[in-house]
């Protein structure tokens, strides 16, 4: 018989499994089941870039494009930057079109990381930054962030994390699971920190398009800051297109270049049908995003205050589309309280545990489920924990 265990990598052995999807896998197969556990949008990607999509299809454009990505999509990213962000990226050179957003953050990881060197990583946040410095013999420093300080990371707490061996900082945010954003004057207070020293920034602005009450601002905005910071974004969350697989890195030429030449050997390029159906969402897809957004908002606000009603501590989340209420009243773990009110309600909630430090004692509530849905899942947490009265 094959031991599998002295064959196989060491590391990805010891790397554990999502503790996102458990629950969703869970929640399948049961009747009435509602599920605020996967961070997916619950729209249907907008008709005309399906039809894109299907356009292009029709056309028999179904072969490689070059490797960083259609030039028209590239030119489209590098005037959609400039729109809604105010950023300013070349479409040759500076910006390469990825399988989603997780092989752009792989993609930074391989390039900037040797064996030893550390990653800071604000805490908590989505399960995918540690195991990916880990694969490449580096090391995460988590750094947990705080309900007190809007989960926000602090100038003090990054400096004191950096060490002789710090490479790069992760800035998850907005952020999963918590919804918290840095405003202008927070990444302002890194940014005094940060220069003068080699340290990058790994800025992943998935969630860029989903902030409330105020504007997204990346710390590649920053005087100084653009040379030394990796924007991540893609399509999945803004445009509801999470089956695409399409993302896009964009940031200093050497790094981008240096991406590039790993997605060639691992990847060759990006789906085409899904990057002809992103140059229709970005030139004409603003209205959808405000749509969507604007309901999120909606539903945003009757979940948090329907945690509050029920005695659950919840900060207010002002970016993506998660609420993280706070379960410590009901003397259940994490883990349990998401078990049981599975097993007994069938709602699916994720514990704030699978975020790393910081989130023990919490649970990630997605709002990208109708409003039908929330609500009838609220009806279900207050019976719920009249349950654990008893």
């Amino acid at each position: 018989m094959m031991d599998y265990s002295k064959i196989m990598c060491r590391r990805v052995q010891e790397i554990h499994p999502s503790g996102i999807r458990k629950y969703f896998d869970l929640l399948q197969g049961m009747e009435d089941g509602i599920s605020l556990g996967i961070g997916e949008p619950d729209f249907p990607t907008p008709w005309h870039v399906r039809d894109a999509g299907i356009y292009s299809l029709e056309r028999g454009f179904t072969k490689y494009t070059p490797n960083a990505g259609l030039s028209d999509l590239r030119a489209a990213i590098s005037r959609y930057l400039k729109r809604r962000f105010d950023l300013e990226y070349a479409p040759t050179g500076e910006i390469l079109v990825t399988v989603g957003g997780s092989e752009a953050l792989d993609l930074a990881f391989r390039c900037l990381i040797e064996p030893g060197d550390e990653v800071i990583v604000p805490a908590p946040s989505f399960v995918c930054y540690g195991p990916l410095v880990a694969m490449m013999h580096g090391v995460p420093v988590l750094v947990e962030t705080k309900a007190e300080d809007e989960f926000r990371l602090t100038a003090q707490q990054l400096k004191d994390a950096i060490t002789p061996k710090t490479r790069a900082v992760v800035l998850p945010f907005p952020n999963n699971p918590t919804g918290g954003i840095m405003r202008r004057e927070d990444l302002e207070a890194l940014a005094d920190v940060l220069r003068g020293t080699d340290i990058m920034v790994i800025s992943d602005e998935i969630y860029a398009e989903l902030t409330y009450g105020g504007h997204h601002v990346s710390m590649a905005n920053l005087s100084d800051m653009k040379e030394r910071t990796i924007v991540i974004n893609g399509f999945s969350k803004a445009y509801s297109m999470t089956g695409w697989r399409l993302g896009y890195v964009c940031g200093p030429k050497p790094i981008v270049s240096a991406m590039t030449k790993l997605h060639q050997y691992g990847i060759m390029s990006a789906p085409t049908t899904s990057q002809y159906a992103a140059i229709e969402a970005l030139n004409e897809g603003d209205r959808d995003i405000e749509a969507m957004r604007e309901e999120y908002d909606g539903r945003r606000r009757f979940l948090v205050d329907g945690f509050r009603k029920l005695g659950l501590s919840c900060f207010e989340p002002r970016g993506a589309f998660y609420t993280f209420p706070c379960i410590k009243s009901t003397g259940l773990s994490s883990e349990e309280f998401c078990d049981r009110f599975l097993a007994a309600e069938r709602v699916a909630v994720i514990p704030g545990s699978a975020f790393g430090p910081g989130g023990e004692g919490y649970v990630r509530a997605c709002y990208a489920a109708s409003m039908k849905d929330l609500a009838t899942a609220l009806e279900r947490l207050e019976r719920f924990l009249r349950t654990l009265q008893k």
